[in-house]
């Protein structure tokens, strides 16, 4: 999500909202979410990704039909994965729920072309 900017000045492609308040395959754990922001820090960090990269694999395993679903949408069209990071709680965007969403789908998906943000290192460690 680009803040303040216009639809016209936004990248085409299908704009997918995965915060914690709404029903999207990626969406992490609100608690989890909460207890991270309420003392960022490096362990608080590793505890989330850990959790989050556990719900994402039980949801998985429960019910492929809406990561397969997002997995088709990338095939035939750019999709953005919506967050409301970075904030001033949460500045940094490698410590967003949405680069372990990327990581997982390029893992379980290796066929979609993943496009990272430019700020990424990717071979940096972004929270295990």
């Amino acid at each position: 999500m680009v803040r303040g900017a216009t639809r016209d000045t936004l990248p085409a492609g299908v704009r997918q909202d995965t915060r914690k308040h709404t029903r999207h395959v990626l969406r992490p754990d609100a608690e989890a979410v909460e207890r991270y922001l309420a003392k960022p820090g490096d362990a608080a960090w590793r505890s989330f990704a850990t959790s989050y990269r556990r719900l994402l694999a039980d949801r998985f395993e429960a019910d492929r039909a809406g990561f397969e679903a997002l997995a088709a949408l990338a095939r035939e069209e750019n999709v953005w994965l919506g967050c409301s990071c970075p904030t001033a709680k949460n500045p940094d965007v490698r410590r967003c729920h949405t680069m372990i969403a990327l990581e997982f789908m390029a893992e379980r998906f290796p066929d979609l072309e993943i496009v990272w943000p430019e700020s990424v290192d990717r071979g940096a460690d972004i929270g295990e």
